[in-house]
């Protein structure tokens, strides 16, 4: 006998979320159909998100949609994650009829410390299976951030971006399809504890 897990589809997840299956503190993310339980964030992750979204907000103004670890709905293959952030084209309905889907999405970014591996191994080819154009990680690890563009799948039938850019944190990058937009990394990244 093979032992195979339970995929749940998206639709699935939300009657679970509605029949109260969750506590209201989970923080749980729905991914190829298997619900995750999402890592506590650190004193970095949570200041390097706070700095991000006072940045982003001033940035981007009415220009384009801001979300902060909230929901997007990538239907093709049953995935439900709460990126750190989505940079969001702007809808009429404010997004009160949906969750974003990948053609609404400018820019996923995610901050990276204990999650990096999941973030580059799990989350880079969902994010490029769906279509999403640009993908950005805050690695705080390694201290830089990673812009993945061009999204392709190989072959094997992998998925993955083609273009990898390393931004340093004392350098400047504009947000995908906003290129007269600049933003300073030295304002966004933590600073280092002694």
């Amino acid at each position: 006998m093979i032992v195979t897990p339970k995929r749940f589809s998206i639709e699935e997840y939300h009657r679970l979320a509605d029949l109260g299956f969750f506590a209201h503190s989970d923080r749980l993310e729905l991914i190829r159909g298997e619900i995750f339980k999402m890592s506590p964030k650190g004193t970095a992750h949570t200041s390097c998100c706070m700095r991000l979204i006072k940045k982003l907000a001033v940035l981007l103004g009415d220009i384009a949609d801001l979300q902060c670890q909230d929901p997007i709905i990538i239907p093709i293959n049953n995935s439900e994650p709460e990126p750190d952030f989505v940079i969001l084209l702007k809808r009429d309905d404010d997004y009160i009829s949906s969750h974003p889907l990948p053609e609404d999405i400018l820019l996923v970014i995610e901050i990276s410390d204990s999650t990096l591996k999941y973030d580059r191994t799990v989350k880079l080819p969902l994010y490029a299976e769906a279509g999403i154009k640009d993908y950005w990680i805050f690695n705080l690890v390694e201290n830089h951030a990673e812009a993945y563009s061009n999204p392709y799948q190989s072959t094997q039938g992998n998925f993955g971006y083609q273009t990898k850019q390393i931004v340093l944190p004392n350098q400047s990058v504009n947000p995908p399809g906003l290129d007269n937009l600049s933003l300073d990394l030295a304002e966004v990244f933590p600073p280092v504890l002694n």
